[in-house]
Protein backbone atom coordinates (compact mmCIF):
# COMPACT_ATOMS: atom_id res chain seq x y z
CA UNK A 1 0.00 0.00 0.00
CA UNK A 2 1.53 3.43 -0.19
CA UNK A 3 1.84 6.01 1.98
CA UNK A 4 0.45 9.66 1.78
CA UNK A 5 3.44 11.76 0.61
CA UNK A 6 5.03 14.29 2.90
CA UNK A 7 7.36 16.58 0.19
CA UNK A 8 6.37 17.12 -3.83
CA UNK A 9 8.79 16.26 -6.47
CA UNK A 10 10.06 17.03 -9.56
CA UNK A 11 8.98 20.86 -9.99
CA UNK A 12 10.11 24.47 -9.55
CA UNK A 13 9.97 25.79 -6.08
CA UNK A 14 8.30 28.93 -4.86
CA UNK A 15 9.28 28.06 -1.22
CA UNK A 16 11.15 24.85 0.23
CA UNK A 17 11.81 24.81 3.38
CA UNK A 18 14.19 21.61 5.03
CA UNK A 19 13.49 21.08 8.79
CA UNK A 20 13.06 24.32 10.29
CA UNK A 21 12.83 24.36 13.73
CA UNK A 22 11.65 27.37 16.10
CA UNK A 23 11.30 27.74 19.59
CA UNK A 24 10.08 30.21 22.18
CA UNK A 25 11.14 30.30 25.05
CA UNK A 26 9.67 26.96 26.62
CA UNK A 27 7.53 26.46 23.71
CA UNK A 28 8.33 24.96 20.19
CA UNK A 29 6.68 26.51 17.43
CA UNK A 30 8.38 24.81 14.47
CA UNK A 31 10.03 21.03 14.50
CA UNK A 32 11.40 20.38 11.82
CA UNK A 33 9.03 22.10 9.26
CA UNK A 34 9.65 21.02 5.82
CA UNK A 35 7.68 22.56 3.11
CA UNK A 36 7.91 22.20 -0.38
CA UNK A 37 5.19 24.63 -2.86
CA UNK A 38 5.72 24.46 -6.44
CA UNK A 39 5.58 27.80 -8.30
CA UNK A 40 2.36 29.34 -9.08
CA UNK A 41 0.65 26.64 -6.96
CA UNK A 42 -2.54 27.40 -4.14
CA UNK A 43 -1.90 26.12 -1.69
CA UNK A 44 -3.84 25.22 1.58
CA UNK A 45 -2.19 25.09 5.12
CA UNK A 46 -4.50 23.39 7.38
CA UNK A 47 -3.50 22.27 11.05
CA UNK A 48 -5.07 22.67 15.02
CA UNK A 49 -4.85 25.98 16.44
CA UNK A 50 -0.72 26.49 17.52
CA UNK A 51 0.40 24.01 15.03
CA UNK A 52 3.10 26.20 13.98
CA UNK A 53 1.40 28.51 10.51
CA UNK A 54 1.69 31.55 11.66
CA UNK A 55 5.41 31.05 12.80
CA UNK A 56 6.02 29.48 9.72
CA UNK A 57 4.68 32.01 7.68
CA UNK A 58 6.83 35.18 9.51
CA UNK A 59 9.73 32.47 9.01
CA UNK A 60 9.22 33.15 5.35
CA UNK A 61 8.61 36.63 5.63
CA UNK A 62 12.18 37.07 7.37
CA UNK A 63 10.54 38.47 10.48
CA UNK A 64 11.50 35.37 12.56
CA UNK A 65 14.74 33.79 12.31
CA UNK A 66 14.55 29.84 12.89
CA UNK A 67 16.69 28.51 15.30
CA UNK A 68 17.97 25.44 12.25
CA UNK A 69 17.01 24.00 9.37
CA UNK A 70 17.23 25.91 6.10
CA UNK A 71 14.52 28.08 4.08
CA UNK A 72 14.74 29.53 0.69
CA UNK A 73 11.80 32.01 -1.62
CA UNK A 74 12.38 31.71 -4.87
CA UNK A 75 15.82 30.40 -4.29
CA UNK A 76 16.57 33.35 -1.95
CA UNK A 77 17.11 33.62 1.88
CA UNK A 78 14.72 35.65 3.60
CA UNK A 79 17.87 36.87 5.93
CA UNK A 80 17.87 39.13 2.72
CA UNK A 81 14.57 41.09 4.03
CA UNK A 82 13.38 43.84 1.84
CA UNK A 83 14.43 42.44 -1.30
CA UNK A 84 12.44 39.06 -0.38
CA UNK A 85 9.32 40.91 1.36
CA UNK A 86 9.39 43.37 -1.64
CA UNK A 87 8.01 40.35 -4.00
CA UNK A 88 5.92 38.78 -1.46
CA UNK A 89 1.92 40.13 -0.23
CA UNK A 90 1.21 39.03 3.26
CA UNK A 91 -2.34 39.30 4.89
CA UNK A 92 -1.68 38.60 8.59
CA UNK A 93 -3.72 36.71 10.88
CA UNK A 94 -4.40 39.73 13.40
CA UNK A 95 -6.36 42.39 11.82
CA UNK A 96 -5.00 44.83 14.58
CA UNK A 97 -1.45 44.81 12.64
CA UNK A 98 -2.24 48.52 11.33
CA UNK A 99 -0.78 51.89 12.07
CA UNK A 100 -4.49 52.19 13.94
CA UNK A 101 -3.59 56.43 14.07
CA UNK A 102 -3.46 56.51 10.02
CA UNK A 103 -6.35 57.22 7.94
CA UNK A 104 -6.83 53.87 5.16
CA UNK A 105 -5.60 56.60 2.56
CA UNK A 106 -1.88 57.53 4.60
CA UNK A 107 -1.95 53.48 5.58
CA UNK A 108 -2.29 52.58 1.80
CA UNK A 109 0.22 55.50 1.26
CA UNK A 110 2.94 54.50 4.00
CA UNK A 111 2.59 51.15 2.78
CA UNK A 112 2.94 51.54 -0.91
CA UNK A 113 6.36 53.79 -0.40
CA UNK A 114 8.27 50.11 0.42
CA UNK A 115 6.84 48.83 -2.77
CA UNK A 116 8.16 50.02 -5.77
CA UNK A 117 6.03 47.95 -7.58
CA UNK A 118 3.03 49.27 -6.81
CA UNK A 119 0.29 49.62 -9.32
CA UNK A 120 -1.49 52.58 -8.39
CA UNK A 121 -4.28 52.04 -10.63
CA UNK A 122 -4.74 48.61 -9.63
CA UNK A 123 -4.97 49.76 -6.22
CA UNK A 124 -7.61 51.92 -7.22
CA UNK A 125 -9.66 49.46 -8.32
CA UNK A 126 -8.93 47.41 -5.31
CA UNK A 127 -10.30 50.02 -3.18
CA UNK A 128 -13.51 50.46 -5.32
CA UNK A 129 -13.84 46.76 -5.27
CA UNK A 130 -13.49 46.61 -1.38
CA UNK A 131 -15.78 49.72 -1.25
CA UNK A 132 -13.02 51.17 1.48
CA UNK A 133 -13.26 54.74 3.51
CA UNK A 134 -10.48 56.23 2.53
CA UNK A 135 -10.45 59.38 5.22
CA UNK A 136 -11.81 56.77 8.26
CA UNK A 137 -9.17 56.04 10.96
CA UNK A 138 -7.82 52.77 11.19
CA UNK A 139 -8.82 52.53 14.74
CA UNK A 140 -12.73 53.41 13.36
CA UNK A 141 -12.38 50.53 11.20
CA UNK A 142 -14.52 47.52 11.93
CA UNK A 143 -12.59 43.88 11.59
CA UNK A 144 -14.03 43.54 8.66
CA UNK A 145 -12.71 46.89 6.81
CA UNK A 146 -9.36 46.76 8.33
CA UNK A 147 -9.08 43.37 6.46
CA UNK A 148 -10.25 44.65 3.42
CA UNK A 149 -7.47 47.45 3.77
CA UNK A 150 -5.06 44.23 4.48
CA UNK A 151 -6.19 42.36 1.15
CA UNK A 152 -5.22 45.98 -0.54
CA UNK A 153 -1.96 46.04 0.69
CA UNK A 154 -1.55 42.70 -0.10
CA UNK A 155 -2.23 42.32 -3.75
CA UNK A 156 -1.46 46.08 -5.33
CA UNK A 157 2.16 45.66 -5.46
CA UNK A 158 1.00 42.52 -8.01
CA UNK A 159 3.32 40.26 -5.31
CA UNK A 160 4.84 37.09 -7.01
CA UNK A 161 4.06 34.94 -3.61
CA UNK A 162 0.87 36.01 -1.81
CA UNK A 163 0.67 35.04 2.27
CA UNK A 164 -2.58 34.72 3.69
CA UNK A 165 -3.23 34.26 6.96
CA UNK A 166 -6.94 33.21 7.86
CA UNK A 167 -8.07 36.23 5.21
CA UNK A 168 -11.28 35.84 5.31
CA UNK A 169 -11.79 36.16 9.46
CA UNK A 170 -14.15 39.20 9.88
CA UNK A 171 -15.61 39.54 6.06
CA UNK A 172 -19.35 39.37 6.07
CA UNK A 173 -20.59 36.63 3.31
CA UNK A 174 -20.91 39.41 0.33
CA UNK A 175 -16.97 40.53 1.18
CA UNK A 176 -15.99 37.16 1.25
CA UNK A 177 -17.55 36.18 -1.85
CA UNK A 178 -15.80 39.49 -3.75
CA UNK A 179 -12.49 38.37 -2.28
CA UNK A 180 -12.70 35.37 -3.54
CA UNK A 181 -13.21 36.33 -7.26
CA UNK A 182 -10.61 39.22 -6.54
CA UNK A 183 -8.13 36.61 -6.10
CA UNK A 184 -9.25 34.33 -9.15
CA UNK A 185 -8.70 37.17 -11.15
CA UNK A 186 -5.34 38.57 -9.66
CA UNK A 187 -3.85 34.74 -10.23
CA UNK A 188 -5.58 34.67 -13.65
CA UNK A 189 -3.43 38.03 -14.46
CA UNK A 190 -0.19 37.43 -12.70
CA UNK A 191 2.24 34.56 -12.27
CA UNK A 192 1.36 34.43 -8.48
CA UNK A 193 2.15 31.29 -6.03
CA UNK A 194 -0.44 31.49 -3.06
CA UNK A 195 0.13 29.57 0.30
CA UNK A 196 -3.28 30.16 2.42
CA UNK A 197 -3.21 28.77 6.49
CA UNK A 198 -7.32 28.41 7.10
CA UNK A 199 -9.13 26.67 8.97
CA UNK A 200 -12.42 26.93 7.22
CA UNK A 201 -10.84 24.60 4.00
CA UNK A 202 -14.45 24.45 2.12
CA UNK A 203 -14.00 28.35 1.30
CA UNK A 204 -10.87 27.41 -0.78
CA UNK A 205 -11.95 24.10 -2.75
CA UNK A 206 -12.82 26.28 -5.48
CA UNK A 207 -9.32 27.75 -6.11
CA UNK A 208 -7.16 25.02 -4.26
CA UNK A 209 -4.79 22.89 -6.12
CA UNK A 210 -2.46 21.71 -3.09
CA UNK A 211 -2.76 20.41 0.16
CA UNK A 212 -0.31 20.68 3.36
CA UNK A 213 -0.99 19.50 6.68
CA UNK A 214 0.60 20.07 10.11
CA UNK A 215 0.61 19.07 13.32
CA UNK A 216 2.99 19.96 16.01
CA UNK A 217 5.20 22.72 14.25
CA UNK A 218 5.90 20.26 11.30
CA UNK A 219 4.56 18.99 8.14
CA UNK A 220 2.78 15.64 8.04
CA UNK A 221 0.94 15.52 4.52
CA UNK A 222 1.62 17.17 1.13
CA UNK A 223 -0.55 16.11 -1.74
CA UNK A 224 -1.67 17.43 -5.10
CA UNK A 225 -5.48 18.00 -5.32
CA UNK A 226 -4.74 15.33 -8.45
CA UNK A 227 -3.56 12.77 -5.76
CA UNK A 228 -6.09 13.36 -3.67
CA UNK A 229 -8.66 12.47 -6.33
CA UNK A 230 -6.82 9.76 -7.45
CA UNK A 231 -6.09 7.83 -3.93
CA UNK A 232 -8.18 9.05 -1.00
CA UNK A 233 -11.31 7.18 -1.16
CA UNK A 234 -14.10 6.70 1.95
CA UNK A 235 -14.96 2.60 1.69
CA UNK A 236 -18.04 1.26 3.42
CA UNK A 237 -17.74 -1.87 4.34
CA UNK A 238 -19.70 -4.99 5.97
CA UNK A 239 -17.77 -7.56 7.40
CA UNK A 240 -18.53 -11.16 9.29
CA UNK A 241 -18.91 -12.17 12.52
CA UNK A 242 -15.55 -12.01 14.43
CA UNK A 243 -14.29 -9.99 12.05
CA UNK A 244 -11.84 -7.81 14.17
CA UNK A 245 -8.84 -6.42 12.19
CA UNK A 246 -8.15 -3.38 9.68
CA UNK A 247 -4.49 -4.72 10.04
CA UNK A 248 -4.49 -5.70 6.33
CA UNK A 249 -4.35 -1.93 5.57
CA UNK A 250 -1.69 -0.81 7.13
CA UNK A 251 -0.75 2.73 7.85
CA UNK A 252 -3.18 3.38 4.48
CA UNK A 253 -6.23 3.84 7.01
CA UNK A 254 -6.43 7.15 7.98
CA UNK A 255 -9.82 7.52 9.59
CA UNK A 256 -12.48 5.08 10.97
CA UNK A 257 -15.76 5.17 11.56
CA UNK A 258 -16.97 1.86 12.87
CA UNK A 259 -21.02 0.69 13.76
CA UNK A 260 -21.14 -3.00 14.56
CA UNK A 261 -21.06 -4.81 11.46
CA UNK A 262 -21.27 -2.13 9.17
CA UNK A 263 -17.91 0.14 8.62
CA UNK A 264 -16.71 3.41 7.03
CA UNK A 265 -12.88 4.04 6.69
CA UNK A 266 -11.11 6.08 4.82
CA UNK A 267 -8.21 4.98 3.13
CA UNK A 268 -5.17 5.84 1.09
CA UNK A 269 -3.70 4.18 -1.64
CA UNK A 270 -4.74 2.28 -5.10
CA UNK A 271 -8.45 2.08 -5.05
CA UNK A 272 -8.44 -1.82 -7.15
CA UNK A 273 -5.27 -2.27 -4.47
CA UNK A 274 -7.47 -1.79 -1.33
CA UNK A 275 -10.80 -3.59 -2.82
CA UNK A 276 -8.11 -6.52 -3.54
CA UNK A 277 -6.70 -6.58 -0.15
CA UNK A 278 -10.23 -6.05 1.80
CA UNK A 279 -11.83 -9.09 -0.05
CA UNK A 280 -9.10 -11.25 0.42
CA UNK A 281 -9.52 -10.21 4.35
CA UNK A 282 -13.02 -11.35 3.53
CA UNK A 283 -15.14 -7.67 4.23
CA UNK A 284 -17.28 -6.90 1.65
CA UNK A 285 -17.49 -3.22 0.12
CA UNK A 286 -20.63 -1.95 -0.51
CA UNK A 287 -19.63 1.68 -1.85
CA UNK A 288 -16.71 3.73 -2.59
CA UNK A 289 -16.52 7.28 -2.67
CA UNK A 290 -14.51 10.07 -3.38
CA UNK A 291 -14.15 12.99 -0.56
CA UNK A 292 -13.97 16.87 -0.98
CA UNK A 293 -11.47 18.86 -0.16
CA UNK A 294 -12.94 19.16 3.37
CA UNK A 295 -12.94 15.74 4.55
CA UNK A 296 -9.74 14.87 2.51
CA UNK A 297 -8.18 17.87 4.75
CA UNK A 298 -9.72 16.13 7.72
CA UNK A 299 -8.84 12.92 6.73
CA UNK A 300 -5.47 13.87 6.33
CA UNK A 301 -4.90 15.33 10.34
CA UNK A 302 -6.59 12.18 12.09
CA UNK A 303 -3.66 10.52 10.69
CA UNK A 304 -1.79 10.78 14.04
CA UNK A 305 -4.40 10.94 16.33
Amino acid sequence: MTTVPRLIQGRPLAVRTDGLIKQFRDKVALSGFSLTVPEGAFFVLVGPNGSGKTTAFRVMLGLCQQDAGSITVFGRDPDEGAAVRANIGFVPERHTDLFEWMTVRQMLDHHAAYHPAWDDPYAEQLIAEFALRMNTKIQKLSKGEARRVQLVMALAHRPALLLLDEPTDGLDPLARDRMFGLLADHIADNPTTVIVATHLVYEMDRLADHLGVMRDGRVIAQVTRDDLARHLRRYTVEVPDGWRSTATLGSSLLRRNDSQREFQWTVWGDERAVLRKLSMSGAFVRDIAPLTFQDAALALLSMYE
